[in-house]
């Protein structure tokens, strides 16, 4: 092939050659296949030398233009179209259907564009001057840099319509565009076509398929990232991946702009590196790698070659998704640079040490004569230049290329800059320019100028510049654009002056001369290469020392510009360069310079800075000196260090207890059954989880993933060689399938940093996200315990002028010694120099302190004072405690040198006693000598001998340095005596939202601005200096004796990151402490293997301060009112590492001579006490910690935008996603969290490492996973306590959802129920006995508990004790007082439309057989000669249940419903039909009877208004329903039950007649129906054991039943069809034996009854009534002398329903909307008199006026139970102070004996013929007793008076005369009153 990479055979290649020779000899007509072999060896064409692909390059355009004259030379088969079918049109600029395509034809007709496509104009050979206007799949299209088009084509034809053209050529053909070339896309699509302002279709942008003529193999440009002018781990070359252009939704950011970051995430281990080189050190992988790279004497030529798009098949077999799509191979050119290849990093390679340069039209091509990179550059200039290639064509770099740096970073900037125009061309804003080459050039040169020499350049920044530049140059067309008002004039043009190439260098200078040389630029007349020349040369000659930054402009009239830009500043260099490693290569590449040593001149550099010589020999002196006085058995003890393992019970001990999942004395190892750390046993672990929850489908699994945003790569990336084990395992545990399938596991994700799971792809609704605390962003003062939650932004306050003390600081002098230390030794790492400094500053601060006052001078002010508050908080504090001081070192191998270090120098200097040295990690316990475990159990009164702390914050008090390492501090909780938080170490070039806010919140703090203590408690020394004021830790301790108060200006209290300790959705426990002498004052949760249940419980050991105790000698009574607001101890669940225990809670007082008696109220334990006297713990709690930060790091932080954001808020939020666009609005400060969270959802995008890549949503809901919930809020603010709360607060609704409260009421009016020693039936007895139980007399007395303030109804003379009857009731407490109880809900409960479960999923209607909802509507008449008309019914009949009924043939009438025989058996089926009348009780009535009838089949007719029709429909589809006439929309239950009976009766009569034809006896249809209320849940039997010895003797059990096995016992009654009515108990929990001792009464039945409708032929309900009408039902059953039965072993339960039923009736005034409260006195009026009418029956007026106010018709019946009011043929409830007597004037019905009776009254209601003169006079009134007749107008009243001759014994006069408060079109019921003569 004539090259060295010859024979190198590429597998994916060779099958897109092979794939594509194929389909170009199937499409030829030749036979001749063209020859495709020569094609498969690719190195050839893709790694160019330079010259060759400069060359190449310059001939590209040629090329380009040869093809498109359709030379036939310029292809090896020749073409010939297939011919068209005949009669079709073949006229150029027409389609095969004769439609117009012509751009000039069309432009201004309407196309309709289907989604996903573009109008593109094709050129056709016959007609030059002419476009034709297509429609193409813009997927098959190139982006805006020519790549990532899919192979193949998909377009309609505009023209007739015709669409799903699949290859080009066939389009070509029906377009006509005649070719005598093999038909191609490139060629012949040409431009995009966009709509002009007046609408037109007009010519646009070229469509750019340059980059798919060379082989599709140059790098993608990155979106712009957030960093440092580069990507944190990206530099060089950026790969490319295939990108779907941005969702519809999100017009504002181009498909240009929707390139992201080129993924080098699919290494193939035979061309990547899998382990690191360092400095000359080579693998041998790169040995080989080098054997086949060209030879070095040619210039070298570094870069990363990606596959730039899918591969090169058919397109419906290439998913975006598949992992060639990203496939990307790297070649290191330079053998001695380090491999910087980063695959779990995310988006472009990193090379640092390498000059980048890639193939011809890669942003990094070069050109033109290569450029020399001098020798020894770094040595000379103490950093390595970093280039960032701008416009145009770049020079190749040759010679000493591991001395530079060459990023494309922004070059992509500049390129993204410009897309946004042709987002607003797609609307017509055709003549909206983008920013000009020139304009970039000089707004980036403004930039530089304006930074500081502190300063490092920030891509965002520069893309906020480019923004607002271009948005000020065309804001009156952006205004019209967002108004989309059609333009029907020329756009204002821009009122600022269009910058030329020939004024850029001119304006370029005049801009740097103002900046101090800091800023140079270089202009170049040929190119850039001199230009570079130059800049090396002054590099070399020294005169760049000032200069950060040099510009290089080539600018020609004759062409574009070209431009890079050179950082020189050693400090940005160094910062830039760095920045572009990822955070393992970070690693590597320091443990690399650890381990090779490079690290060893800088110790020797230190050594030698000591004048009085090596610092190790002076602590070997110093040490020889002092090593009389140090105890040999405390050093001993130290060097014994316990390694713990963090692993804590009582975080999930609570709420497992409370969960009831565990019970009590939990051990360690059942807790961490709970909880999983990802490690290499998470899969076994989460494998027995989702068993667990498959095989308990009914249970609930919550699923709570902590720290969520760790972690988040792609399983499928995780998979490559050079990815850690654990990486990838979220993505592989949570959203494997049966996760996301899984119905019954909730998913909750916790995280301070939300920002990666909010992205484009999240699989997450906004809609699911919970900020904690939800007011947090609004200012609200969130705990009433006067607390304040002191986070990032509080720190950022501090720093303002105007406070005290900066809480954020940076040190001057540390900074000052690693810059310069960084010039000297340019090849080390920063971060090695930073560590090395700051542990020399701490042991030079900690030889000053111990007495080497020389040594001051070798360390920082800051370091000193940390060093001595350190050593001396332990001295000033009698028992020893003090402060913790956390030095952070990500990097874990310099953690591990720093902790060597300064343990080595603390044991010299004899500090071991003093305090320990501690090196953390999250994944990893504590390890800390067993002189201070010692320390902690006496401060903490632990007296268990292998007590070991497990969290940091059990180190509590602890003088200590914790050394935490590790690159994620996994929001690790710490102590409230940290006082000093040292970030001078964090990784400062990464610069990540998520990782700067991750490190600031290890000092986040609760705070509170108040503290009371008693002045009597405090002593002269510490009230002179308040900062010594102890406080109470949230108690307000309030004595009798107390004169004024003390307040320190703060207090701090530490709050876990799992603090509820001011959650307000947190238990109110907490322990509070108090002082005593030997032991110092403190208690708290330390212990927790003793006492598992302190967590989140709900008991408070409220103490109170014993001084006070004994002083004051306060009671008991007045100690509850001491603390008024308890902080809480909760504990954190963190699923990956171990359980973190209790939050300490402290309270200290202000003085310590207690006695030591004091803490005996306090478990000993659970107590760890701490010095309030001269103890600087006490004084650290009193405020946050103070916080050192990297200089860069604290400028970022500080510095806010106009708004007051801080910068780092805009920062890119996390690794692994990146910006949608460059043209995106600025953040605000302003923003609520919800906001926050939707902006990142639209502006930012996953790479494709992150797992939610792949989760495309394209702005449809349909992605969002239903059970996936986000927690977020800051660090430290208390989610854990918040979830664990929303834990508990879910079990309890889940346990309410299985409870329901029921009436629990005892059956009243007991005293007077008739007592007889005779029991008819025995207690065993399961079935009445007919001929016994036709002597049982009917008990009238009602003893339904419902019917408490009804009035009692007489049966025979009796004395009444009139204080056994209660007073009426409020109508409004007529509910809200029954007494009800909460009862679990059985197997066998009815339940309302919320229960859903999959046994009766077919019973509820989805059925796969019957389609949801399809039911017919049919209508049933039938005569009623008391109504006078015919009634006409409606049924809603489902499909699923029409076998119920028989229907006509044909036509399919409605005939009947089926009944069956009286003789029928069966064990799987209920005889009797039940009908359930219900209004406004759509969601909440009981009507799922599928569970109550164990499964067995029954027929269940829901009895509905017609207004109420539909809503019932909607949710009970599959229910049987019958529809009332209209008339009745109004009515109340008697008219339903009414309609019931009488509808039955009918139905019976038609089945009679129906059977009767097939043979069957009438008598033996089955004549029962069930009418049942709509709250009745659940149904229990008692069973009655009489194995006694006597038998009297028995004992009863009572238990849940199914209705099914009730409904069949009692059909199984024998002679069942001689009782017209049968009913049972209502349920009570205090029912008794004697209820029990007689299994079945004769008496009233109520709410659940079986009716005998053939029986009860004659007899009706009324359908007027509104109340008590089955009482007035079952008197009029009684008296025509048929059977009811009650079964007192049986019993219903009725759910409290709070809607509907009868509170469904409202009174009102017809004459006003206003709702105004209408007393029952105003419910009638008198007749013609000016009254508010109230808009309600009158009927229903009538029983309420009664039920209230009847005294005022029957003065002398109240509380005159000896004298009742004869009420003839009806019950009305006169209220519960008014007895009456029932009696039927229908013959031969049964009544009681009257005789002896004196009546104080007498009610006729609606008296009919059966009612006569005759019949009254039969009964004695009292003298002035009442009487009261009730008719439907006044006519019928007057006539009634006549008829009954009620003038001859009764006294009427006219103003006696009442009617309901009804308008007369209501049609009111009247009155007339008299009384007895």
């Amino acid at each position: 092939m004539g090259n060295s990479y010859a024979g190198q055979l590429k597998t994916t290649r060779f099958e897109e050659v092979l794939h594509n020779s194929i389909e170009a000899s199937l499409r030829s007509n030749n036979l001749v296949p063209r020859p495709i072999f020569s094609q498969l060896y690719l190195e050839a064409e893709q790694q160019l030398s330079s010259l060759e692909a400069g060359s190449r390059a310059d001939n590209e355009e040629e090329e380009e233009e040869e093809e498109e004259e359709g030379s036939e030379s310029s292809s090896p088969v020749s073409y010939q179209m297939k011919p068209p079918p005949e009669g079709c049109c073949t006229t150029d600029g027409f389609c095969q259907a004769g439609k117009d395509l012509r751009l000039v034809s069309i432009s201004n007709e309407h196309i309709e564009v289907p989604s996903g496509f573009l109008l593109v104009g094709a050129k056709s050979p016959n007609l030059p001057d002419h476009l034709l206007v297509c429609a193409v799949d813009k997927r098959f299209l190139p982006d805006d840099n020519g790549r990532n088009a899919l192979l193949g084509f998909s377009g309609n034809c505009v023209g007739c319509g015709k669409k799903g053209f699949c290859y080009f050529t066939e389009f070509s053909n029906h377009i006509n565009l005649k070719l005598t070339t093999q038909p191609k896309k490139q060629k012949h699509l040409k431009y995009y076509l966009v709509r002009n302002a007046q609408g037109a279709l007009t010519k646009g942008s070229v469509i750019c398929w340059k980059g798919a003529e060379f082989r599709g193999r140059q790098p993608s440009s990155s979106t712009c990232s957030s960093t440092l002018f580069q990507l944190p781990e990206s530099s060089g070359l950026s790969g490319s991946t295939s990108s779907e252009p941005l969702p519809a939704a999100n017009p504002s950011a181009p498909a240009g702009t929707q390139q992201t970051a080129a993924a080098i995430d699919h290494i193939p281990s035979t061309a990547a590196f899998s382990s690191a080189v360092y400095n000359g050190k080579e693998s041998p992988k790169q040995q080989l790698v080098k054997n086949n790279l060209s030879a070095l004497t040619r210039p070298s030529v570094l870069g990363t070659l990606t596959n730039s798009g899918p591969p090169k098949k058919r397109h419906k077999g290439w998913s975006p998704e598949s992992p060639s799509s990203t496939e990307t191979w790297n070649l290191q050119l330079n053998p001695q640079a380090p491999n910087r290849i980063k695959n779990d990093g995310g988006s472009l390679s990193s090379l640092p040490h390498s000059a980048l340069v890639g193939p011809a039209s890669s942003p990094m091509v070069g050109s033109g004569e290569p450029v020399s990179v001098p020798d020894n550059l770094l040595t000379i200039c103490k950093a390595k230049p970093v280039i960032f290639k701008g416009h145009g064509n770049f020079p190749y770099l040759c010679g000493n290329i591991n001395d530079v740096i060459v990023s494309p970073l922004l070059y992509t900037c500049y390129r993204n800059s410009q897309s946004l125009s042709r987002a607003y061309e797609q609307y017509g804003a055709s003549t909206m320019q983008p920013i000009s080459e020139e304009m970039q050039l000089l707004l980036t040169v403004y930039y530089l100028v304006q930074l500081a020499s502190d300063q490092v350049p920030l891509i965002e920044d520069l893309e906020q510049i480019f923004m607002r530049s271009w948005r000020e140059s065309h804001l009156s067309e952006i205004r019209q654009y967002q108004q989309a008002v059609p333009q029907t004039f020329p756009l204002v043009p821009s009122q600022i002056a269009a910058v030329t190439s020939a004024q850029l260098p001119w304006l370029a200078g005049l801009a740097a001369s103002s900046c101090n040389d800091s800023v140079h630029i270089i202009e170049c007349s040929y190119s850039l290469a001199e230009g570079l020349s130059e800049m090396f040369k002054l590099l070399i000659e020294g005169k760049l020392i000032k200069t950060n930054y040099v510009v290089i402009i080539c600018a020609s009239r004759n062409r574009a510009i070209d431009s890079c830009i050179v950082i020189t500043g050693k400090y940005q260099a160094r910062i830039l360069s760095e920045s572009m490693l990822s955070p393992s290569d970070y690693q590597k590449e320091v443990n690399y310079q650890l381990v090779t040593g490079k690290v060893e001149t800088l110790g020797s550099f230190f050594s030698t800075l000591c004048p009085e010589g090596d610092i190790d020999l002076l602590l070997e002196k110093f040490y020889q000196e002092n090593q009389g006085h140090i105890s040999s058995s405390l050093s001993a003890s130290v060097n014994k260090p316990t390694a713990l393992n963090g692993t804590g019970t009582a975080a999930c001990t609570s709420i497992l207890l409370e969960l009831g999942l565990e019970k009590e004395h939990l051990t360690k190892q059942r807790v961490e059954q709970y909880v999983m750390k990802l490690d290499a046993e998470a899969q076994i672990k989460f494998k027995v989880f989702l068993q667990n929850s498959m095989q308990n489908p009914h249970t609930l699994f919550v699923l709570i993933h902590d720290h969520a945003h760790w972690d988040l790569m792609s399983a499928m990336h995780s998979l490559y060689p050079q990815t850690e084990v654990s990486t990838g395992l979220v993505d592989r545990l949570l959203n494997c399938r049966e996760v996301k399938e899984a119905p019954n596991i909730v998913t909750l994700h916790v995280t301070s940093f939300p920002y990666a799971l909010q992205t484009q792809h999240t699989h997450i609704s906004p809609y699911n996200e919970i900020h904690w605390p939800s007011s947090y962003s609004n200012g609200v003062d969130l705990y009433h315990e006067n607390k304040k939650y002191f986070g990032l932004s509080e720190f950022i306050e501090s720093t303002l002028s105007g406070h005290s003390i900066p809480l954020l600081r940076y040190d001057s002098s540390f900074e000052s010694m690693v810059t310069a230390l960084g010039k000297r030794f340019p090849r080390l790492h920063s971060a090695v120099i930073r560590t090395f400094v700051l542990i020399q500053h701490y042991s030079a601060a900690m030889m000053a302190v111990c007495g080497l006052s020389q040594m001051k001078n070798y360390t920082s002010v800051e370091t000193l004072e940390i060093t001595q508050n350190l050593i001396n908080s332990s001295r000033q504090c009698p028992s020893g405690h003090g402060l913790m001081v956390v030095l952070r070192i990500p990097c874990t191998p310099l953690a591990a040198v720093a902790y060597e270090r300064l343990y080595n120098v603390r044991e010299r200097l004899a500090l071991e006693d003093n305090f320990e040295i501690i090196l953390g990690n999250p994944n990893s316990g504590i390890t800390i000598g067993k002189h201070f475990v010692e320390q902690l159990k006496i401060w903490q009164k632990i007296e268990d001998v292998d007590w070991r702390p497990q969290t940091y914050l059990e180190l509590e008090g602890l003088p200590c340095i914790l050394i935490f390492s590790g690159m994620d501090p996994q929001g690790e909780s710490l102590p409230r005596s940290l006082r000093y938080c040292d970030l001078r170490l964090i990784n400062s070039s990464s610069l990540v939202r998520t990782n700067l806010e991750q490190e600031l919140g290890l000092a986040a703090y609760f705070v509170s601005s108040e503290i009371h203590t008693e002045k009597a408690v405090v002593n002269d020394a510490l009230e002179s200096d308040p900062e010594k004021l102890s406080s109470t830790d949230d108690e307000e301790i309030a004595t009798e004796g107390s004169t004024s108060e003390k307040r320190s200006p703060m207090k701090r209290e530490r709050s876990c990151s799992h603090d509820s300790a001011s959650s307000s959705l947190s238990s109110k426990a907490s322990i509070t402490a108090f002082c005593s002498e030997p032991s110092p004052p403190l208690i708290a949760a330390a212990d927790t293997a003793k006492s598992p249940h302190q967590a989140l419980s709900n008991s408070a050991e409220e103490t109170t301060n014993n001084y006070e105790r004994q002083k004051q000698k306060i009671d008991k009574g007045a100690q509850t009112t001491i603390s008024k607001h308890l902080p809480v101890v909760t504990e954190q669940l963190d699923i990956k590492q171990n359980i973190k225990s209790a939050q300490i809670s402290i309270t200290s007082s202000s003085s310590s001579p207690f006695s030591s008696s004091s803490s005996s109220s306090a478990p000993a334990h659970n107590s760890f006490i701490l010095q309030t006297s001269q103890c600087s713990m006490t004084k650290a709690s009193k405020q946050p910690p103070i916080v050192f930060l990297p200089k860069l790091v604290y400028d970022i932080i500080t510095s806010t935008d106009s708004s007051g954001l801080p910068k780092s808020s805009s920062l890119l939020p996390y690794h692994s996603v990146m910006w949608a666009s460059s043209f995106r609005p600025l953040m605000s400060k302003m923003m609520t969290c919800t906001e926050q969270s939707l902006y990142y959802r639209q502006w930012t995008v996953p790479k494709p490492i992150h797992m939610d890549y792949n989760n495309r949503n394209e702005g449809r809901m349909d992605t969002f996973h239903p059970r996936r919930l986000l927690l977020s809020g800051p660090p430290q603010i208390g989610k854990t306590g918040a979830y664990l709360q929303f834990l508990s607060i879910l079990s309890r609704m889940l346990i309410r959802l299985t409870e329901v409260d029921v009436y629990d009421e005892e059956e009243i009016n007991i005293n007077i129920k008739e007592e007889s020693d005779q029991y008819y039936h025995q207690p065993g007895d399961m079935w009445p006995d007919l001929e016994t139980f036709k002597k049982m007399p009917f008990d009238y007395t009602i003893h339904d508990p419902k019917y408490e303030d009804a009035s009692l109804i007489c049966s025979k003379l009796q004395t009444i004790n009139s204080e056994g009857r209660s007073m009426s009731r409020r109508q409004e407490d007529m509910y809200a007082r029954r007494q009800t109880t909460r009862m679990r809900l059985s197997k066998y409960a009815a339940y309302n439309t919320y229960h859903h479960c999959e046994q009766c999923h077919q019973y509820m209607g989805f059925n796969p057989r019957y389609q949801l909802y399809e039911s017919t509507l049919h209508a049933f008449a039938f005569s009623y000669s008391m109504l006078g008309e015919e009634i006409q019914l409606h049924f809603i009949i489902p499909k699923s249940k029409e076998h119920h009924f028989v229907f006509s043939q044909p036509g399919r009438q409605l005939e009947s419903m089926r009944l069956p025989l009286v003789t029928d058996k069966s064990e799987d089926y209920i005889k009797s039909p039940t009908f359930t009348p219900t209004t406004g009780r759509h969601e909440h009535g009981l009507f799922n009877l599928y569970h109550a009838m164990d499964g067995a089949s029954h027929l269940h007719v829901l009895v509905v208004k017609e207004y109420e029709m539909a809503i019932y429909k909607k949710y009970w589809p599959n229910h049987i329903m019958l529809v009332l006439p209209s008339i009745f929309n109004s009515a109340g239950v008697g008219a339903a039950h009414f309609l019931i009976k009488e509808l039955s009766y009918h139905n019976l009569e038609l089945e009679r007649n129906r059977q009767e034809e097939l043979g069957i006896k009438p008598q033996d249809i089955w004549p029962f129906i069930v009418i049942s209320d709509d709250s009745c849940v659940m149904w229990n039997a008692v069973e009655v054991d009489c194995s006694g010895d006597r038998k009297s003797d028995y004992t009863w059990t009572e238990r849940n039943v199914s209705l099914k096995q009730i409904l069949q016992h009692i059909e199984a009654t024998p002679n069942v069809t001689h009782y017209a009515l049968i009913g049972m108990r209502k349920w009570s929990s205090k029912t008794n034996s004697a209820e029990i001792k007689e299994p079945l009464s004769c008496c009233h039945v109520h709410d659940f009854i079986m009716l005998n409708v053939d029986l009860t032929q004659n007899v009706q309900y009324n359908q007027n009534r509104f109340t008590c009408d089955d009482v007035d039902f079952n008197l009029r059953v009684h008296s025509a002398g048929l059977l009811i039965c009650r079964f007192n072993h049986f019993s219903v339960m009725k759910k409290q329903i709070a809607v509907g039923g009868q509170r469904s009736f409202h009174i009102k005034s017809k004459v006003s909307d206003t709702p105004v409260s209408i007393s029952p006195a105003q419910y009638i009026c008198a007749p013609d008199n000016k009254h508010t009418f109230l808009a309600a029956p009158a009927q229903l007026l009538l029983e309420k006026y009664l039920q209230y106010h009847s005294h005022r018709f029957f003065p002398l019946s109240l509380k005159n139970y000896s004298h009742p009011v004869l009420s003839v043929d009806c019950y009305l409830n006169l209220g519960p102070q008014i007895a009456v007597c029932y009696v039927s004037s229908r013959p031969h019905s049964l009544n009681i004996s009257s005789s002896g009776l004196t009546f104080s009254g007498l009610l006729l209601y609606l008296c009919d013929s059966f009612v006569v003169a005759s019949f009254l006079k039969k009964f004695h009134f009292l003298k002035g007793a009442t009487l009261c007749v009730i008719c439907q107008d006044r006519n019928s009243l007057r006539q009634t008076v006549v008829r009954l001759e009620l003038e001859d014994e009764w006294q009427f006069r006219l103003r006696d005369e009442f009617q309901t408060a009804n308008a007369k079109e209501d049609r009111p019921l009247f009155f007339l009153t008299g009384r007895h003569i």
